[in-house]
């Protein structure tokens, strides 16, 4: 009984292990794995990937190689200066031009956490603005975005901002994205940018 039981524990354990792999997407020492979109600023500086407003002032993205489905991704982000930027998930680019779901990452007053579709409907869903006190600006934050099928949940420092289900987001496939906002003055660092995938 006890080796039966054993060998459905292992079984499951294995099961699980197949349908979900973790990997870095930051390798800590360069830009591996990822492509520039635009002419802002993406660069390594002590293990930290950086992203910083350049002289055109405009919007720019950090793409992975890789495209995505369903996964949980981990990461850590600390603002200066504006710090206006966002994770998107299953998206697609053309020069500057992003279309996909954006988790925000954003000043204090302006929904870290929330879900913006970019060149689509917009705003789908904002953090209540109580939960804003979640957000630590000017130090390390973790930020954990869980995109299963049609259900996205993100967490802010351990705490749930939003959970949204939408038809539209379950058909997409693609890659994960940091952004950097137009405007100028921004800069934002990343560190620890983990995902891991499921079926």
């Amino acid at each position: 009984m006890t080796y039966r039981f054993t060998s459905i524990i292992c079984c499951i354990l294995v099961s699980y292990l197949c349908a979900a792999q973790s990997e870095s997407l930051f390798n800590g020492k360069d830009l591996s794995g990822w492509t520039v979109y635009g002419t802002e600023k993406w660069y390594v500086e002590d293990g930290l990937l950086i992203c910083e407003s350049g002289p055109d002032k405009a919007y720019g993205y950090l793409a992975t190689d890789k495209a995505y489905k369903n996964f949980e991704l981990t990461l850590e982000f600390k603002q200066g200066a504006d710090g206006n930027s966002g994770v998107f998930f299953r998206s697609s680019i053309e020069g500057t031009k992003i279309t996909g779901w954006q988790a925000e990452v954003a000043p204090p007053g302006s929904n870290t956490g929330g879900i913006y579709e970019s060149y689509g409907r917009g705003w789908l869903i904002k953090p209540g603005p109580e939960k804003d006190k979640y957000l630590k600006f000017g130090e390390w934050n973790t930020m954990k975005i869980m995109v299963k099928d049609d259900q996205v949940t993100t967490w802010l420092n351990g705490e749930e901002m939003i959970t949204l289900k939408d038809e539209k987001i379950g058909k997409a496939t693609g890659s994960i994205a940091l952004q950097i906002h137009d405007g100028g003055g921004i800069k934002v660092l990343w560190r620890n940018i983990m995902i891991t995938t499921m079926q």
